[in-house]
């Protein structure tokens, strides 16, 4: 099975306002509603990929509600630990004249005993699971979640996946995630150094393999993507065309791709690599999250 672990989802409430003015009143010219949140997008993605997967989280309130219920609308089984305080977010993200600006929200206040409950759930993980855990951690988790996560699951031949910035990402390193997937700002910001083009990023995606990752996924927008892989090869690849729509989810649109990908082939490097640059691409060039048919488009275009 394939597991998500999404600290705080949200509602993704996605407009379009053509010529927007601060303080007055603007109207919209399209709107969209999405169940949101890094782990929930690669849920969403791996689903319509055809891949069967549980999303674990918290929810609260009446947007948590509706957040399940879009969730298994969509096929996926949503499994959170329901938070008694609080509800869960409304993420805004206004795009206007070709400017994308995003107003998200705070979360619920999570109590200890709910990451207890999270920390159960994740005990029935066995070997051949894979773990995507991506996002960041609200205020009122422990700063270094990720980590306890990872240290009691080591050892059980577990496949995790971490999508996180900064100390999150680095911190888990000496665990061994079987995939990372900075982008190349994240990655230069690791390093205090500038990343734009595909050769740039690969000696510095192989100093986060030194440091114990097994795999670097290097996400560069319009750049196209970088892999380093555990085996030693480097595969690299320009965008594909098309027109960019919504960016929100896209990179988590390129992790779910890839596992599906790495779980479709075998194992193999390549072909998880263009399944998840064609991925995120696909999600990137529509308002909705990535389809089969869009994805297999652009992988027979690529």
């Amino acid at each position: 099975m394939i597991y998500t672990v999404t600290f705080n989802p949200c509602l993704d409430y996605i407009i379009q306002v053509d010529g927007l003015k601060l303080g007055l009143v603007n109207r919209t010219a399209h709107e969209e509603m999405l169940p949101g949140g890094k782990g929930v997008n690669v849920s969403i993605v791996l689903k319509n990929l055809g891949h069967e997967n549980r999303a674990l989280g918290f929810l609260a309130g009446f947007t948590g509600a509706e957040i399940a219920r879009r969730l298994r609308e969509t096929g996926v089984e949503a499994d959170f630990i329901e938070v008694a305080e609080g509800m869960s977010r409304i993420n805004v993200k206004i795009n206007s004249d070709g400017v994308e600006t995003e107003v998200n929200g705070m979360g619920p206040a999570i109590q200890p005993a709910d990451v207890e409950a999270l920390y159960a759930k994740l005990d029935e993980l066995t070997a051949g699971d894979t773990l995507i855990i991506s996002g960041s951690v609200p205020s009122v988790l422990p700063g270094d979640i990720y980590e306890r996560i990872m240290a009691r699951l080591e050892g059980r031949g577990v496949s995790i996946v971490v999508d996180a910035t900064r100390d999150l990402l680095v911190n888990v390193l000496p665990y061994h995630p079987f995939l990372i997937k900075p982008n190349n700002h994240e990655l230069g910001e690791i390093f205090d150094v500038e990343l734009r083009t595909r050769e740039e990023v690969v000696p510095w995606a192989r100093k986060l393999q030194e440091r114990g990752a097994r795999n670097v996924l290097v996400s560069m927008a319009g750049e196209g993507a970088v892999l380093v892989a555990e085996d030693g090869s480097v595969h690299e690849s320009p965008a594909p065309r098309g027109h960019v729509v919504n960016s929100v989810g896209a990179g988590d649109s390129m992790v779910a791709g890839f596992v599906a990908g790495y779980t479709e082939s075998g194992g193999d490097y390549e072909q998880a690599f263009r399944m998840g640059v064609c991925t995120g691409s696909a999600s990137a060039f529509s308002m909705q999250l990535a389809t089969r048919a869009e994805v297999e488009a652009l992988l027979a275009a690529l």
